[in-house]
């Protein structure tokens, strides 16, 4: 697979639904969608200015892998991983720089809630821990370290906003926004999902420390997962090599760029600053060797 670097894509033959941070979404017709993995880099709710390159392919090849690995615990949106012009021959709009990011999925109605499972205590759950033993209205024993490894994982939903931040949210208040059959049916398989892939990733020498799934709903009713599952932008990926409770870790994921941006005490406001050369060099080596860990 040739690697290129794509900020934001161009398909003239295709209506174009929506760009997100750092997916475009195209409709071709009302039962699917095309969507393409760019090489944007998000932190803090702002996309920042510089790409990363072969970041888009590298994520779509992670999701992918995953996909087709949990297809036993919940159906997902892919179609075709890998559609070209299969799937549309009398349409000009494949290129080179769509090859490896593109996909081919089922059009369903995305939940309005994002499902986040933890196993270790660390990030926004680490900080409100500190503050009073609890995460997402979960009760958690007294003297957790940071990064310490939960008893079991936990479920901790957040809002997803349109503007702004997504807020962590408790369960109770999900279940009011999406339905209590629907949360409990949410929560089962985010839980289910996360425990086989946490268990598959430590036999390749990689923690998950916690992860993002997104769901949606099919004409039908049924639920599927959808979006992206299990990459270095949804999750935290930590070494099992060097991992110590006690401690922030070193990871192959998107901490490496927000631990920059901390560095440099950007405010999280406009203007957005730029990555220099060695953050994105070291961006595309983490993710790259995710990849590998995981999927070789």
């Amino acid at each position: 697979m040739k690697t290129s670097t794509l900020f934001e894509s161009t398909i003239k033959d295709i209506p174009l639904s929506r760009r997100g941070k750092v997916r475009d979404v195209y409709q071709p017709n009302n039962e699917s969608l095309l969507i393409v993995a760019c090489d944007r880099i998000s932190a803090f709710d702002y996309v920042l200015p510089t790409p990363v390159p072969g970041k888009g392919q590298l994520l779509t090849q992670m999701s992918n892998f995953w996909f087709k690995k949990t297809k036993h615990i919940i159906l997902n949106h892919i179609i075709d991983d890998n559609p070209g012009p299969v799937h549309f021959p009398d349409l000009d709009w494949y290129s080179d720089e769509l090859e490896g990011r593109t996909v081919l999925v089922k059009s369903a109605k995305p939940l309005a809630i994002e499902a986040i499972v933890r196993g270790y205590i660390t990030g926004s759950g680490w900080k409100e821990y500190k503050k009073g033993c609890t995460v997402c209205g979960i009760s958690l024993p007294v003297g957790l370290q940071e990064s310490e490894k939960l008893s079991q994982p936990i479920f901790t939903p957040s809002t997803k906003a349109n503007s702004g931040h997504d807020e962590n949210i408790t369960f109770e208040q999900a279940a009011n926004i999406i339905g209590s059959k629907l949360a409990d049916h949410v929560r089962d398989v985010s839980i289910a999902l996360y425990k086989f892939a946490a268990d598959y990733a430590l036999e390749r020498g990689i923690i998950i420390a916690d992860t993002k799934f997104e769901f949606g709903v099919l004409g039908n009713g049924d639920l599927i997962l959808i979006d992206e599952a299990l990459t270095p932008d949804s999750s935290r990926f930590w070494d099992t090599e060097t991992y110590e409770a006690g401690r922030s870790q070193d990871s192959y994921d998107k901490q490496y760029v927000r631990d920059y941006l901390e560095s440099i005490k950007w405010n999280k406001q406009p203007p957005v600053p730029a990555l220099p050369e060695n953050v994105v060099a070291n961006t595309v080596k983490k993710y790259q060797q995710a990849l590998m860990r995981l999927t070789k």
